[in-house]
């Protein structure tokens, strides 16, 4: 069953612009991965600072395999230290 992985991350402005390329890099990564449908990234208007990334696997096991690989987790440990927090993640099902 598809599932879909939401991440919401608060950027400080100072910062967007080093956080952008990473999850360009992420998404690359993410869209050869098995399981992979789709991704997007979502900046709020009336909050700036907020972005919204909405990803959509064909399973969790899949989503589980992508959290774990080593690609991954290489460029996720540099966006946890630009921001100063470990990313958190959401994972919903239909």
């Amino acid at each position: 069953m598809a599932v879909k992985i939401i991440i919401k991350r608060i950027v400080p402005e100072e910062k967007a612009k080093y956080l952008t390329p990473l999850l360009k890099q992420l998404r690359a990564f993410a869209t050869n991965q098995s399981g992979y449908i789709s991704g997007e990234t979502l900046k709020r208007i009336d909050n700036p600072g907020e972005y919204l990334v909405i990803s959509t696997w064909q399973s969790a096991e899949d989503w589980d395999r992508w959290i774990l690989s080593d690609e991954r987790k290489a460029v996720q440990d540099k966006i946890d230290i630009l921001l100063g927090k470990k990313t958190e993640y959401e994972v919903y099902t239909y």
